[in-house]
C-alpha cells in the first residue's frame, strides 16, 4: 500500500490538493462517487478528507483498513465515530480555526440586524412603505451577552463585541477558558443574567435538545437567541413557543433541527413541521442557510488549516 496515497470524498479548496501535494501525497478524487464504490476503494488510502457527503460510520472505518487519518474541512466531527475510529488508532482532524472569524462576523451580523428590524425594512421599502416608527431598532450598548461554547467561534464572536460597550460572559464545560474579552461564569449565572445568548457548542449527545422549554423559562431576562451551531441544540418547538410568549425577542439562526446530516435543504420533506412555517414568517426570525462559516476567505484558511494539521502528523 502506498502510504502517501489521500481520498477526497468531498470538494474542497484547490488549495487543499495543491498543498497536500508539496507534502508528496497523491491525491485522488471522489467527489461523486456513491458511497458503495467509495468503501471497495478505502483500503487503497492511508488518508481521506471530507466534509459532510457521508457518515463515517463503523462500517465506514472498517472498510479502511489502512486509515492513519481522516481530515474534515469543518468544525465539527460529528458526523465520525470518534471513539471507534480512535479505537483503530486513526487521527481524527478538524479545522475550526479556518473558520472562526467568519463565523464571528457572521452572528454579529445577524444579531445588529434582528435588534435592528433590517430585514422588515428592507421588505417594507420595496412594498411603497416607509414605516420609521415601526421599524424602531434595540441598541446592543448595555446588554449582557451571554456565549455557551467558549472554544474557537465563541471567542471571535467575543471578540468582534469587543468596543459595543456590552459585558461579554461565557460558559463552557472546560475551567478556565475565559479571557480579556469574556468573564467565565457557570450555566446558571449565565441563565440569571443575559439578555442575548448565542450558541457555539459542538452536536454530541449531551448538547442535542439543550435549548428546551426548560433552559428557556430558566433564563431570567426576555432575550435575543443565536445560533451558529448546531440545529439539533434546540428544541424548534420549545424556540417557537419562546417567541410566542416574547421571553424570546428574537432569533438569528443560521443551522436548523430540521437539517439533514449533510446540511442539504430543509425543504425536502414532504410534510412540512407547523414549527417551521412559523419561523419563516416570523419578523421576529432571521434565517440563513448554514453559511456562517461559509466565506470566501474561510475556503482558503480551512484548506490551509487541513493542509498544516496533516503535515504536523509526521506521517
Amino acid at each position: 500500500m502506498n502510504s502517501k496515497l489521500i481520498l477526497h470524498i468531498d470538494e474542497n479548496h484547490p488549495l487543499l490538493i495543491k498543498g497536500l501535494e508539496r507534502l508528496e501525497y497523491e491525491n485522488h478524487i471522489a467527489y461523486t462517487t456513491p458511497l458503495e464504490d467509495v468503501l471497495k476503494l478505502l483500503p487503497k488510502y492511508s488518508g481521506i478528507v471530507i466534509r459532510s457527503r457521508f457518515p463515517i460510520d463503523n462500517n465506514f472505518i472498517d472498510c479502511a483498513t489502512n486509515l492513519n487519518f481522516i481530515a474534515r474541512v469543518g468544525a465539527g466531527l460529528e458526523n465520525i465515530d470518534m471513539a471507534y475510529a480512535q479505537s483503530k488508532k486513526i487521527a481524527l482532524i478538524a479545522a475550526p480555526e479556518g473558520n472562526r472569524n467568519a463565523v464571528g462576523e457572521h452572528v454579529l451580523g445577524m444579531l445588529l440586524s434582528l435588534m435592528n428590524k433590517l430585514r422588515q425594512a428592507h421588505t417594507s421599502i420595496q412594498k411603497g412603505a416607509w414605516l420609521r416608527e415601526g421599524h424602531r431598532g434595540i441598541e446592543l450598548e448595555g446588554k449582557t451577552v451571554g456565549i455557551i461554547g467558549y472554544g474557537n467561534t465563541g471567542k471571535s464572536f467575543a471578540k468582534k463585541l469587543f468596543g459595543f460597550e456590552v459585558e461579554v460572559i461565557c460558559y463552557d464545560i472546560k475551567a478556565g477558558v475565559g479571557d480579556q474579552n469574556a468573564k467565565q461564569v457557570s450555566l446558571e449565572e449565565l441563565q440569571d443574567r443575559a439578555q442575548v445568548i448565542s450558541l457555539h457548542i459542538p452536536q454530541t449527545t449531551e448538547t442535542n435538545g439543550m435549548i428546551d422549554k426548560n433552559f428557556i423559562d430558566r433564563v431570567k431576562n426576555p432575550f435575543w437567541f443565536l445560533n451558529s451551531a448546531r440545529g439539533k441544540a434546540v428544541r424548534t418547538t420549545d424556540l417557537v413557543e419562546g417567541l410566542r410568549s416574547k421571553k424570546i425577542l428574537g432569533a438569528a439562526l443560521d443551522v436548523l433541527e430540521y437539517e439533514s446530516s449533510s446540511f442539504h435543504s430543509i425543504f425536502g420533506a414532504k410534510n412540512r413541521p407547523e414549527t417551521l412555517d412559523y419561523l419563516l414568517n416570523s419578523d421576529a426570525v432571521l434565517l440563513s442557510p448554514h453559511v456562517a462559516g461559509w466565506t470566501f476567505e474561510s475556503h482558503i484558511k480551512l484548506a490551509q488549516t487541513i493542509v498544516d494539521k496533516v503535515a504536523a502528523l509526521n506521517l
